[in-house]
Protein backbone atom coordinates (compact mmCIF):
# COMPACT_ATOMS: atom_id res chain seq x y z
CA UNK A 1 0.00 0.00 0.00
CA UNK A 2 1.59 3.39 -0.69
CA UNK A 3 1.63 5.68 1.43
CA UNK A 4 -1.21 8.65 2.05
CA UNK A 5 -0.18 11.63 3.18
CA UNK A 6 -0.32 15.27 3.46
CA UNK A 7 3.29 15.86 3.62
CA UNK A 8 3.62 19.39 5.90
CA UNK A 9 6.37 21.46 4.65
CA UNK A 10 7.70 22.52 8.11
CA UNK A 11 7.29 21.40 11.48
CA UNK A 12 5.63 23.10 14.10
CA UNK A 13 7.74 26.21 15.60
CA UNK A 14 6.65 24.65 19.10
CA UNK A 15 8.83 21.52 19.32
CA UNK A 16 12.36 21.53 20.56
CA UNK A 17 15.09 20.80 18.25
CA UNK A 18 15.71 17.69 19.81
CA UNK A 19 12.10 17.35 18.86
CA UNK A 20 12.20 18.34 15.16
CA UNK A 21 15.47 15.56 14.70
CA UNK A 22 13.60 12.54 16.20
CA UNK A 23 10.58 13.71 14.12
CA UNK A 24 12.69 13.77 10.99
CA UNK A 25 14.12 10.38 11.48
CA UNK A 26 10.27 8.93 12.18
CA UNK A 27 8.69 10.98 8.93
CA UNK A 28 11.79 9.43 7.07
CA UNK A 29 10.36 5.73 7.35
CA UNK A 30 7.01 7.24 5.45
CA UNK A 31 5.07 4.07 5.83
CA UNK A 32 7.33 1.76 7.45
CA UNK A 33 7.78 3.51 10.33
CA UNK A 34 10.60 3.08 13.01
CA UNK A 35 10.87 1.64 16.74
CA UNK A 36 12.31 3.57 19.29
CA UNK A 37 15.58 0.89 19.72
CA UNK A 38 16.22 1.19 16.23
CA UNK A 39 16.10 5.47 16.35
CA UNK A 40 18.64 5.12 19.29
CA UNK A 41 21.05 3.55 16.55
CA UNK A 42 20.48 6.40 14.12
CA UNK A 43 20.01 9.37 16.12
CA UNK A 44 23.14 10.82 18.29
CA UNK A 45 20.19 11.63 21.50
CA UNK A 46 20.32 9.75 24.88
CA UNK A 47 17.43 7.08 25.05
CA UNK A 48 15.90 9.13 28.08
CA UNK A 49 15.76 12.25 26.25
CA UNK A 50 14.58 10.07 22.50
CA UNK A 51 11.94 8.93 24.78
CA UNK A 52 10.93 12.32 26.01
CA UNK A 53 10.54 14.19 22.87
CA UNK A 54 8.62 11.04 21.53
CA UNK A 55 5.93 11.69 24.27
CA UNK A 56 6.15 15.37 23.81
CA UNK A 57 5.43 14.60 19.76
CA UNK A 58 3.01 12.22 20.23
CA UNK A 59 1.16 14.35 22.39
CA UNK A 60 1.08 17.25 19.56
CA UNK A 61 -0.52 14.97 17.44
CA UNK A 62 2.99 14.97 15.17
CA UNK A 63 3.69 11.34 15.35
CA UNK A 64 1.68 8.17 16.68
CA UNK A 65 2.43 4.66 17.55
CA UNK A 66 1.34 2.10 15.38
CA UNK A 67 1.17 -2.27 15.98
CA UNK A 68 3.48 -3.97 14.26
CA UNK A 69 3.00 -7.81 14.03
CA UNK A 70 6.80 -8.66 13.46
CA UNK A 71 7.62 -6.39 16.82
CA UNK A 72 4.95 -7.09 19.43
CA UNK A 73 7.49 -5.81 22.00
CA UNK A 74 8.77 -2.63 20.59
CA UNK A 75 6.85 0.36 20.50
CA UNK A 76 6.84 1.90 16.64
CA UNK A 77 6.05 5.23 15.23
CA UNK A 78 5.69 7.21 12.20
CA UNK A 79 4.44 10.38 11.19
CA UNK A 80 0.78 11.01 12.14
CA UNK A 81 -0.35 11.89 8.33
CA UNK A 82 1.09 8.36 6.96
CA UNK A 83 -1.09 5.11 6.57
CA UNK A 84 0.87 2.33 7.92
CA UNK A 85 1.61 -0.22 5.67
CA UNK A 86 0.63 -3.78 5.45
CA UNK A 87 3.73 -4.79 5.68
CA UNK A 88 3.60 -4.14 9.22
CA UNK A 89 0.03 -4.26 10.16
CA UNK A 90 -1.11 -7.35 8.50
CA UNK A 91 -3.29 -5.61 6.43
CA UNK A 92 -7.38 -6.77 6.07
CA UNK A 93 -6.58 -9.80 8.54
CA UNK A 94 -4.98 -8.10 11.79
CA UNK A 95 -6.78 -5.90 14.09
CA UNK A 96 -4.65 -3.90 16.73
CA UNK A 97 -1.56 -6.21 15.49
CA UNK A 98 -3.43 -9.53 16.39
CA UNK A 99 -5.10 -12.02 14.04
CA UNK A 100 -8.52 -11.62 12.98
CA UNK A 101 -9.41 -15.09 13.15
CA UNK A 102 -13.32 -14.75 13.80
CA UNK A 103 -13.33 -12.50 10.11
CA UNK A 104 -11.09 -14.84 8.53
CA UNK A 105 -13.41 -17.72 9.74
CA UNK A 106 -16.27 -16.19 8.25
CA UNK A 107 -14.47 -15.51 4.81
CA UNK A 108 -13.60 -18.85 4.76
CA UNK A 109 -16.80 -20.11 5.31
CA UNK A 110 -18.48 -17.85 2.44
CA UNK A 111 -15.73 -18.98 0.17
CA UNK A 112 -16.38 -22.15 0.54
CA UNK A 113 -19.86 -21.98 0.11
CA UNK A 114 -19.39 -20.14 -3.00
CA UNK A 115 -17.39 -22.54 -4.64
CA UNK A 116 -19.92 -25.35 -3.39
CA UNK A 117 -22.34 -23.64 -5.32
CA UNK A 118 -20.90 -22.65 -8.79
CA UNK A 119 -18.89 -26.69 -8.67
CA UNK A 120 -16.12 -25.25 -10.39
CA UNK A 121 -14.70 -21.31 -9.78
CA UNK A 122 -12.38 -19.17 -10.43
CA UNK A 123 -10.40 -16.80 -8.31
CA UNK A 124 -11.67 -14.17 -10.18
CA UNK A 125 -15.40 -15.64 -9.71
CA UNK A 126 -14.99 -16.44 -6.26
CA UNK A 127 -14.39 -12.76 -5.38
CA UNK A 128 -17.28 -11.54 -7.84
CA UNK A 129 -19.47 -13.70 -5.26
CA UNK A 130 -18.17 -12.06 -2.26
CA UNK A 131 -18.25 -8.52 -2.99
CA UNK A 132 -22.13 -9.64 -3.94
CA UNK A 133 -22.56 -10.78 -1.15
CA UNK A 134 -21.49 -7.84 0.76
CA UNK A 135 -20.06 -10.17 3.51
CA UNK A 136 -17.52 -7.70 4.32
CA UNK A 137 -17.61 -4.78 5.18
CA UNK A 138 -14.35 -3.69 3.45
CA UNK A 139 -13.65 -4.31 -0.26
CA UNK A 140 -11.55 -7.09 -0.60
CA UNK A 141 -8.64 -7.12 -3.08
CA UNK A 142 -8.17 -10.16 -5.39
CA UNK A 143 -4.93 -11.00 -3.65
CA UNK A 144 -6.72 -10.87 -0.39
CA UNK A 145 -9.52 -13.23 -1.52
CA UNK A 146 -6.59 -15.86 -2.79
CA UNK A 147 -4.93 -15.34 0.50
CA UNK A 148 -8.39 -17.23 1.97
CA UNK A 149 -8.74 -20.18 -0.74
CA UNK A 150 -5.39 -21.04 -0.04
CA UNK A 151 -5.94 -21.05 3.70
CA UNK A 152 -8.94 -23.65 2.31
CA UNK A 153 -6.39 -25.88 0.16
CA UNK A 154 -4.47 -26.07 3.13
CA UNK A 155 -7.46 -27.14 5.52
CA UNK A 156 -8.22 -29.70 2.41
CA UNK A 157 -11.56 -28.37 2.03
CA UNK A 158 -10.57 -27.18 -1.64
CA UNK A 159 -8.84 -28.32 -4.45
CA UNK A 160 -6.88 -26.41 -6.82
CA UNK A 161 -6.99 -28.18 -10.60
CA UNK A 162 -7.10 -27.00 -13.86
CA UNK A 163 -9.42 -26.36 -16.26
CA UNK A 164 -9.58 -28.75 -19.75
CA UNK A 165 -11.80 -26.62 -21.41
CA UNK A 166 -14.56 -29.59 -21.53
CA UNK A 167 -17.57 -30.51 -19.38
CA UNK A 168 -17.54 -28.51 -16.18
CA UNK A 169 -14.86 -26.32 -16.82
CA UNK A 170 -16.45 -25.68 -20.65
CA UNK A 171 -16.80 -22.10 -19.57
CA UNK A 172 -12.98 -21.73 -18.04
CA UNK A 173 -10.44 -21.36 -20.21
CA UNK A 174 -7.57 -24.33 -20.66
CA UNK A 175 -5.06 -24.88 -18.02
CA UNK A 176 -6.63 -22.21 -16.04
CA UNK A 177 -6.50 -22.36 -12.25
CA UNK A 178 -9.47 -23.16 -10.56
CA UNK A 179 -10.84 -24.56 -7.70
CA UNK A 180 -13.56 -27.18 -6.39
CA UNK A 181 -14.54 -28.41 -2.83
CA UNK A 182 -13.01 -31.19 -1.57
CA UNK A 183 -15.80 -33.44 -0.11
CA UNK A 184 -19.84 -33.12 0.22
CA UNK A 185 -19.38 -32.95 4.06
CA UNK A 186 -18.82 -28.65 3.35
CA UNK A 187 -16.55 -26.39 5.30
CA UNK A 188 -15.46 -27.70 9.27
CA UNK A 189 -15.58 -31.77 7.49
CA UNK A 190 -12.96 -34.37 8.31
CA UNK A 191 -9.83 -34.14 6.41
CA UNK A 192 -9.32 -36.79 3.64
CA UNK A 193 -5.95 -38.71 4.53
CA UNK A 194 -3.16 -37.88 2.42
CA UNK A 195 -4.19 -34.19 2.59
CA UNK A 196 -0.88 -33.07 3.84
CA UNK A 197 1.20 -35.45 2.00
CA UNK A 198 3.04 -32.34 0.29
CA UNK A 199 4.82 -29.66 2.35
CA UNK A 200 2.32 -26.87 2.67
CA UNK A 201 4.74 -24.41 2.39
CA UNK A 202 4.31 -24.43 -1.39
CA UNK A 203 0.71 -22.79 -1.56
CA UNK A 204 0.86 -20.68 2.08
CA UNK A 205 0.15 -17.34 0.89
CA UNK A 206 2.20 -16.53 4.08
CA UNK A 207 5.27 -17.68 2.77
CA UNK A 208 7.16 -14.41 2.22
CA UNK A 209 6.84 -13.14 5.76
CA UNK A 210 7.74 -16.84 7.42
CA UNK A 211 10.61 -16.19 9.69
CA UNK A 212 12.59 -18.82 11.99
CA UNK A 213 11.83 -15.52 14.93
CA UNK A 214 8.97 -14.19 13.28
CA UNK A 215 4.99 -13.91 14.14
CA UNK A 216 4.59 -15.77 11.05
CA UNK A 217 7.32 -19.37 11.64
CA UNK A 218 7.49 -22.78 11.15
CA UNK A 219 7.54 -23.38 14.75
CA UNK A 220 4.01 -21.92 14.82
CA UNK A 221 2.43 -22.82 12.33
CA UNK A 222 -0.18 -25.32 12.79
CA UNK A 223 0.05 -26.70 9.15
CA UNK A 224 3.87 -27.45 9.05
CA UNK A 225 3.09 -29.16 12.78
CA UNK A 226 0.51 -31.36 11.06
CA UNK A 227 2.45 -31.94 8.15
CA UNK A 228 5.19 -33.51 10.10
CA UNK A 229 2.66 -35.18 12.85
CA UNK A 230 1.45 -36.67 9.01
Amino acid sequence: MNAKRKRPDTVSDSVTEQERIVHEVIRSKQDMGISQQDMKREINLHSNLIAKCIKSLVSKNLIKEVKNIHSRRQKHYMSAEVEPSNEITGGAWYVEGSLDKEYINVLKEQCWRKIYGLKVATLEGIADAIKRSNVSQIELSKQQVEEIVKALVLDNEVMEVRSTGTGEFASIPVGKACYKCAGKRGYGGEPKLGALASVPCGVCPQISRCTPDGIISPITCEYYKKWLEF
